[in-house]
């Protein structure tokens, strides 16, 4: 019996076969104007065996999304995947694989440097009792001491 194809990318993705962490080119989304959005798959814990947990990876994300933009204006969202093992990236017209994985690269190293985790408050935040740096620093590290595994996404 063949599997009906889902709607959403990642329901398609075999979790069993992909090897964290990775940085995957998961879709291309072209708008009515030629604008196209490419989602990066940046996973960061290996699906169903870890996760991060919310305080690390929700200051990860502010850290992400804030220091991201330094080094590159084509990035439109990074949010976190529901699952807690990653996060998305979307980028405009920016289609270099190479640059990404270097925009990341360098926003992590950021991350080891920050002193604090940007809009922590509860003027700019949902839930800023619920934040880390340390764990999102600690995640930054883990990945970056795995930075020669990103490109391969199968085990």
């Amino acid at each position: 019996m063949t599997e009906q194809k889902m709607n959403v990318e990642s329901f398609n993705l075999d979790h069993t076969k992909v090897k964290a962490p990775y940085i995957r080119l998961a879709d291309i989304k072209e708008g009515e104007q030629g604008d196209r959005i490419h989602k990066y798959d940046l996973r960061i814990c290996q699906p169903n065996k870890a996760h991060m947990e919310m305080p690390a990876l929700h200051s990860l994300e502010h850290l992400l999304a804030e220091l991201s933009r330094n080094h590159s204006d084509k990035v439109v969202d990074i949010s976190p995947m529901g699952c807690q093992t990653g996060f998305y990236i979307a980028m405009i017209n920016h289609d270099d694989y190479d640059d990404v994985v270097n925009m990341v690269e360098q926003t992590l190293k950021d991350v080891l440097n920050a002193t604090e985790v940007p809009a922590c408050n509860e003027m700019q935040c949902g839930w800023a009792a619920s934040h880390s740096l340390e764990g999102a620093q600690e995640l930054a590290r883990g990945l970056l001491d795995k930075r020669s595994e990103w490109t391969q996404v199968f085990a």
